[in-house]
């Protein structure tokens, strides 16, 4: 809705104030001394707001979204980002499409565009980039965007809010069946490698990612108690990992010849500071298993599935995995319908038990 109202000053010459109210934005204001610059200034405020073009802040005319990137790749990124190589080359592709943009011209419809053109790329490994991937380069731009709305103010509010996010596959679930698990462990166990039999064996009983497990130090492991606390998650949450059966016999093991010339739990060869890289040995192990599509990653999926199908519940499976919402762990949900049967069996029987 808009308003045009006509002043005469205290020196007798007539002003106009136009008004623009939209349902869900502040109201704008402007005089003219013309009634048709009013006119003209409602026609474009409206549009503008409507397109996502028209913002408050002088700002967002003055700055352009290769400053926004670059301020915020430089101040940002290093201390928030667990990724900060991908995301900074995730944030350049946005700066390469849109970066001589004012602020104040990157709409909706704008981004929705280039999201599409994400599609047309292929990611660092020369593979087509899929919805998953298009909605992490999103992710990192909208991060972006809020924290020049809400510390530089230099935006009045996010546009990527605005966007769809293009459907995600449904989750991965990749596990190995008992016979599967049975040779890939005994590959490993004849691996030329001497850590990565506990390494598989400890990813399998805890659930912990590879980089979580790669990068432990002695300090963060506690043998007489059993647990492990890990200080630096995906999520950044800190989280008790327990040891236990067999996980805990070989880390027993392994801390009687434990290096002391580094605090990592498994060192790499050349370099006692950096962990040791398994990528080469695993694959072996897994070729010599015959196992087919399987990565690292998916022992995550087996631990998960595996507490599934024993009976946890997805609230336990969230906090053994250290996710913060049930939605990852919901991909597990089918695994565990005898343990949910079990449950309404349970119920029908004492409400309906006497009947």
């Amino acid at each position: 809705m808009a308003t045009i109202k006509e002043r005469t000053s205290k020196d007798g010459s007539i002003r106009y104030t136009a008004e623009v109210r939209l349902k869900g934005y502040p109201r704008q204001t402007a005089t003219f001394k013309r009634k048709t610059d009013a006119k003209k200034w409602v026609q474009d405020t409206e549009s503008a707001i409507r397109e996502g073009r028209h913002f408050k802040t002088a700002a967002a005319k003055k700055h352009t979204l290769a400053e926004l990137v670059d301020r915020y790749i430089n101040e940002v990124l290093p201390s928030k980002s667990k990724r900060p190589r991908v995301q900074k080359q995730q944030l350049g592709w946005w700066k390469d499409k849109i970066g001589a943009y004012v602020l104040a011209d990157i709409t909706p419809a704008l981004i929705a565009q280039c999201r599409d053109e994400l599609g047309e790329g292929i990611t660092l490994r020369g593979k087509p980039r899929g919805n998953s991937t298009k909605v992490r380069y999103m992710a990192v731009l909208s991060s972006a965007f809020s924290h020049a709305v809400k510390e530089w103010q230099w935006l009045e509010s996010n546009p990527m809010k605005s966007v769809s996010k293009p459907p995600e596959p449904k989750g991965r679930v990749r596990f190995l069946d008992d016979e599967e698990r049975d040779k890939l462990l005994q590959a490993c166990k004849q691996s030329k490698n001497k850590h990565l039999y506990i390494c598989v064996t400890l990813a399998l009983s805890t659930g912990m990612r590879q980089a979580e497990l790669m990068n432990l130090k002695w300090s963060d492991v506690n043998l007489k108690d059993r647990y492990i606390i890990l200080h630096e998650t995906k999520n950044g949450d800190r989280r008790r990992v327990p040891l236990a059966g067999h996980a805990l016999e070989l880390l027993l093991n392994h801390a009687k010849v434990r290096r002391l010339d580094t605090q990592l739990l498994f060192p790499g060869k050349k370099n006692k500071d950096q962990p040791i890289n398994l990528r080469p040995s695993f694959q072996k192990a897994l070729k010599a298993a015959g196992i087919n599509n399987f990565r690292w990653h998916d022992l995550r999926h087996c631990t998960a599935s595996y507490l599934a199908m024993n009976g946890a519940s997805l609230a336990e499976i969230a906090e053994i995995l250290g996710h913060r919402t049930l939605n990852m762990v919901r991909r597990y949900a089918h695994l565990s319908d005898g343990h949910v049967s079990s449950v309404i069996e349970s119920m029908n029987t004492k409400i309906f038990g006497g009947v």
